[in-house]
């Protein structure tokens, strides 16, 4: 037989945690939440630095520290947990199947979903690098994972592909712990983490961040035995007599993330092609009735607190759609980006619904210096802000009046740009 819940959750991260606890503040009783892990908190629990938390609590905490805060949430809340759960499918009306070992296969009808899954590292497979496939690859998170929960060292010496935020922490991280980290080579060319991260994990050890440089081979049959890291020109192709080889047991691969988005495919959920995560409106919620989206299944953040904020605010939503039921079709307003912006989140809002004050957040391009981030609604500009520094690795954001929009009510679209200063 079929459970129904008011609200089921899937996933246990921090995005899912502060969705549950939201959902649960906003009065409704019956939560669940799905985790695929035998503990809560995600990826937090072997984010063992600090530098969480200082958004959402005052403070600073490591990752794990962080996590328990709303893992005690959640507890003191009541909220039902299922861990080692795995989710298999989620269908368009909301039917939640999932396994675990002590049930086997079931179902649930779910008033609301709220997909809170996380994301994924992108692997070798999905580089063009020459070679053979010999032990010592790792991706960052992997070996993240080995060093600080398993006790295990991948390597002694290491070059790091790609400059991500979790590779620059495990740069750190591996030197830490009596390591040598030859380099940290990105094919762009500027960095795709914090600038803190670049200071902190690579500067203040002497490590060299190699820009518009990329892994051309890879030496080694059984074990990586070296690497050979080359300069690229503007097309990205590398530039011959460029190379420079350097002998290691290890490569970590820092080379992006990606929307844990299967189960929202299967259920008819509309991907951004940008974001790879689900197209949402000012509520988070998909195309989908009924099913919202936060933290990085929905777009990778930066900051685990912006994760929080916004899983706080699908929750909200997924409470008050339980409550009240389908709200009836109001008028629909396109948020788009252009100009050195990417993308939007949300794609869309609703002026008679969308809170007083609407955050929408995004990324830039490339790395821009004193330029105005300029917000139109149609063809008025309603917002004009300068900002002396934006790269891609730093996630932005503008809030919209919702004022604005009422006080043009035939408004077709918001765009978000950037001016010239």
């Amino acid at each position: 037989m079929r459970e129904h819940h008011d609200v089921v959750i899937v996933g246990g991260g921090p995005a899912g945690l502060a969705a549950a606890v939201a959902t649960k503040d906003a009065g409704v009783e019956d939560v669940v939440v799905l985790e695929r892990d035998a503990k809560l908190g995600g990826i937090l629990n072997q984010c063992i630095h600090n530098g969480f938390g200082l958004h959402t609590f005052n403070e600073e905490l490591t990752g794990p520290e962080y996590a328990l805060r709303y893992v005690d949430q959640v507890a003191e809340r009541g909220i039902t947990c299922l861990l080692n759960t795995m989710v298999v499918d989620i269908s368009g009306d909301r039917v939640v199947t999932a396994v675990n070992p002590d049930r086997g296969v079931f179902t649930m009808d779910a008033g609301a979903v709220v997909l809170a899954m996380g994301c994924r590292e992108r692997p070798r497979g999905a580089l063009n690098i020459p070679g053979f496939r010999p032990a010592g690859i790792y991706t960052a998170g992997t070996a993240q994972r080995l060093v600080n929960i398993e006790g295990q060292m991948p390597g002694r010496n290491v070059v790091i592909l790609g400059s991500g935020d979790i590779g620059l922490i495990m740069a750190r991280r591996m030197t830490l712990e009596g390591a040598k980290v030859h380099c940290v080579a990105e094919l762009m060319p500027y960095s795709g983490g914090l600038k803190r991260n670049i200071v902190q994990c690579l500067d203040d050890f002497g490590i060299p961040l190699l820009l518009s440089h990329t892994v051309t081979c890879i030496e080694g049959k059984r074990r990586v035995e070296a690497v050979w890291v080359s300069e690229v020109d503007e097309r990205m192709q590398p530039i011959p007599g460029t190379e420079i080889r350097y002998p290691c047991d290890t490569l970590l691969l820092s080379v992006g993330l990606l929307p844990e988005n299967e189960l929202s495919r299967g259920a008819g959920v509309t991907l951004s092609p940008i974001t790879r995560g689900p197209i949402v409106d000012d509520s988070l919620q998909t195309n989908v009735q009924g099913v919202f989206a936060c933290g990085n299944v929905l777009h990778v953040h930066d900051l685990v607190d912006y994760v929080s904020q916004e899983a706080a605010t699908a929750g909200a939503c997924a409470a008050q759609f339980v409550r009240e039921g389908c709200a009836p079709a109001g008028r629909t307003v396109a948020v788009e980006a252009s100009g050195g912006v990417r993308y939007t989140v949300p794609s869309c809002v609703d002026p008679n619904r969308m809170a007083a004050k609407q955050v929408v957040r995004f990324r830039v391009g490339d790395v821009y210096r004193d330029r105005y981030v300029s917000v139109y609604v149609d063809d008025v500009r309603v917002s004009h802000r300068k900002k002396r520094v934006m790269a891609p690795g730093e996630m932005e954001e503008v809030v919209l009046k919702r004022s604005d929009l009422e006080a043009r009510p035939q408004a077709s679209r918001v765009l978000v740009t950037l001016e010239e200063v």
